[in-house]
């Protein structure tokens, strides 16, 4: 028979485990997030430009279901097959680094940490943008998908019109959120990556929330064919969707998660 006293013991042990295990996953993100600020800034361009244009496969791959499938809830499986490419091809993606490289700079709050973290935040937006419009434009004017899937591309892009800019922040914040929370549990996903992947942008997609770099893809698109304006594309859609992005990975999910370790580091 179990005494109380060992009960006792293996309820502390238990909560041991815990703790270490949380404490864990904040330091390999935190190393991890130091070793992408001291990238040099050529590495961190070229990998954010190929990070927009594989994200773009989660457009074409929404087409393509979407052709053969018409509008079963499966069509958003294809949403998560850029974020595989991205994610486990380690490309710089802006909104996981809402996270990782903001952990350090909750662990060492300086200037030259902020400046660090400025400059990928910068470098990688502007690099995963181009990319993704790259993307859009070769997809729309060379030929690279038949017409069918590309009717069935612009249909699924056209549930960005006719919202509004308030929309796309708040349901931004979520997708910054769920991206956020996709870094911290993959160093603890050993074998199970692939499977979080899936789970966690299936459910952006089926929920409609925004993500600023997928998302834009989409958006282009419409600019392109003149189904809105270049102005609205900016200022209703992308910006309010990045600062939605940045306050769910960012304001929420990373204090969140460093406020559960910062006494126990």
């Amino acid at each position: 028979m179990v005494s109380k006293a060992q009960v006792k013991l293996n309820e502390k042990e238990a909560e041991e485990v815990v703790r270490l295990r949380s404490a864990v996953v904040y330091t390999a993100i935190k190393r991890e997030g130091e070793g992408e600020l001291e990238r040099p800034l050529i590495s961190l361009w070229w990998s954010g430009l190929a990070a927009g244009l594989a994200i773009f496969l989660s457009v074409i791959s929404m087409g393509v279901l979407h052709h053969h499938l018409g509008d079963s809830p499966i069509i958003h499986f294809g949403y998560c097959i850029g974020f595989l490419v991205v994610i486990l091809g380690r490309l710089q993606l802006f909104t996981e680094n809402t996270i990782t490289a903001v952990v350090p700079l909750l662990a060492r709050p300086k200037k030259k940490v902020l400046y660090q973290t400025l400059r990928l935040w910068g470098i990688v937006f502007v690099a995963n943008m181009i990319g993704i419009l790259i993307a859009s434009f070769a997809v729309l004017h060379f030929g690279m998908v038949n017409s069918d899937i590309l009717a069935s591309i612009v249909s699924i892009s056209e549930h960005y019109i006719g919202r509004d800019a308030a929309e796309f922040l708040l349901q931004g914040i979520p997708a910054g959120f769920i991206v956020a929370a996709i870094v911290w549990m993959l160093p603890s996903s050993h074998g199970f990556e692939f499977w979080v992947i899936i789970v966690m942008t299936y459910l952006i997609s089926l929920g409609g929330f925004t993500h600023v770099i997928a998302g834009a893809g989409e958006v282009f698109i419409m600019v392109m064919l003149d189904k809105i304006s270049a102005m609205d594309a900016v200022f209703c859609m992308i910006l309010p969707t990045l600062a939605g992005n940045i306050i769910g990975g960012t304001l929420l999910f990373a204090l969140l998660a460093y406020g559960q370790v910062k006494e126990e580091i």
